[in-house]
């Protein structure tokens, strides 16, 4: 197995599954570019709980980027050999988490503080 960081879209939306243990996991199916022009399809299945719950949030066409084991595969289309990638995803990051992660960094602010002078005058008139 190969350690990987790969970046896609999804081909369609994420399905849930249930294991014969009663653990539920994920499947999903991305179109990542091959560099070349060409596109490579990536089998994906996913246990971790954080990472099935961020798959299972995404719809057909949403990017996405997995952090996982990868084993390379090969399946024939119109007798032509070609390549694809089953890979386990342990971690799972999509645009919508970038925000979420930012504004988890930023510092606490005070809430401003409210002006009192108007409740002062609105009390004398």
């Amino acid at each position: 197995m190969i350690d990987c960081l790969i970046q896609g879209k999804l081909f369609a939306a994420p399905t849930e599954r249930t294991s014969k243990a009663g653990k539920p996991f994920a499947t999903a199916k991305l179109i990542a570019s091959a560099g070349d022009g060409e596109s490579l399809f990536v089998n994906v299945i996913a246990f971790d709980t954080a990472a099935v719950s961020a798959l299972l949030a995404l719809a057909a066409g949403d990017s996405v980027s997995l952090a996982g084991t990868a084993t390379p595969r090969a399946y024939l289309k119109d007798g032509e050999p070609r390549p694809s990638l089953d890979v386990t995803a342990q971690a799972v990051l999509t645009a919508y988490h970038v925000t979420r992660k930012r504004t988890a960094m930023q510092p606490e602010r005070a809430a401003p503080e409210r002006d009192r002078s108007f409740d002062a005058w609105e009390a004398g008139r």
